[in-house]
């Protein structure tokens, strides 16, 4: 069923229609969203950060808001789909680095608002992941050859991550196996942000920096 999240009312419908064709509602995963083209915030409109804003932010209040009522039947769980930069902040992304961290900080409290209702709410704070976004930016990059290499060396496992490692991630918090994990920020990242920076291994030649 298509659904633009960026419309309240696609996201009401979507509910509705699981729970029509299935009878209950045990998780939504809220994890629709596009990153723009990096630029400093000055070059961003206004009507570009709204657009983004809608997106991703309000399509996941949207999701949150409509499918609580049958998750608090259920005791089921909301998993958000954040982003490791929400956390740590990249180059000429401060409208998308904004809505993700603002993902993180909506999931705890609504966390805490739930925990009475029994429904659990955590975000995955994916990294380098090799996507369809992933190809787009590399197409549009001067130098395709360099932006892989970079991509692949950016994080200290020395490879971008899959969408199936995320789907794990998401299949295990939605599980009973996650049964006392809620609030929390659960980051795929490969190692992108640990270490001295996520451009270290990278800068000094892809090896193990000697001492």
């Amino acid at each position: 069923l298509k659904c633009d999240v960026s419309d309240p009312d696609d996201v009401n419908r979507l509910v509705e229609f699981t729970i029509k064709t299935f009878g209950r509602l045990d998780c939504i995963i809220n994890n629709a969203g596009y990153y723009p083209p990096q630029k400093l915030i000055d070059e961003f409109s206004i009507e570009e950060f709204r657009k983004i804003l809608d997106t991703n932010l309000i399509g996941v209040f949207a999701g949150c808001k409509y499918a609580l009522p049958y998750l608090r039947s259920t005791g089921g769980s909301i998993i958000n789909m954040g982003s490791v930069i929400g956390s740590v902040g990249q180059e000429g992304a401060s409208i998308y680095t904004a809505t993700k961290g603002a993902i993180s900080s909506l999931t705890k409290s609504l966390a805490i608002d739930e925990a009475r209702n029994g429904v659990r709410v955590n975000v995955v704070l994916p990294g380098n992941i090799i996507t369809e976004m992933y190809y787009a930016n590399k197409s549009r990059d001067p130098n395709p050859d360099e932006f892989e290499k970079w991509s692949n060396n950016v994080q200290w496992m020395g490879r971008g991550g899959t969408p199936e490692e995320v789907g794990n991630t998401c299949l295990f918090l939605a599980s009973s196996g996650a049964s006392f994990i809620t609030g929390a920020e659960v980051r795929v990242t490969g190692g992108y942000e640990i270490g001295e920076g996520q451009n270290l291994r990278y800068l000094k030649g892809m090896g193990i920096r000697k001492k």
